[in-house]
């Protein structure tokens, strides 16, 4: 079954994690483009949103062009 339009907590539980943005950009930054894509499609919309804010704010600019563009 596939999982959508969660939120940040709803995923933070799911996957154990803190910050589920951090865990995003590091799965990116690994390697895992395949993971990373499917984790931004289970975010619902208005968190989708936060996160491309976030990547703004906290995510090195030379990064922040090829993640948004893997998101669309």
């Amino acid at each position: 079954m596939k999982r959508r339009s969660k939120t940040i907590a709803q995923q933070c539980r799911y996957y154990e994690v803190d910050n589920i943005f951090e865990y995003m950009v590091s799965v990116y930054l690994n390697g895992n483009i395949s993971a990373f894509g499917k984790l931004y499609k289970e975010l619902n919309r208005k968190d989708r949103k936060e996160f491309i804010l976030y990547l703004f704010s906290e995510v090195e600019p030379i990064h922040i062009q090829e993640i948004i563009l893997t998101t669309i």
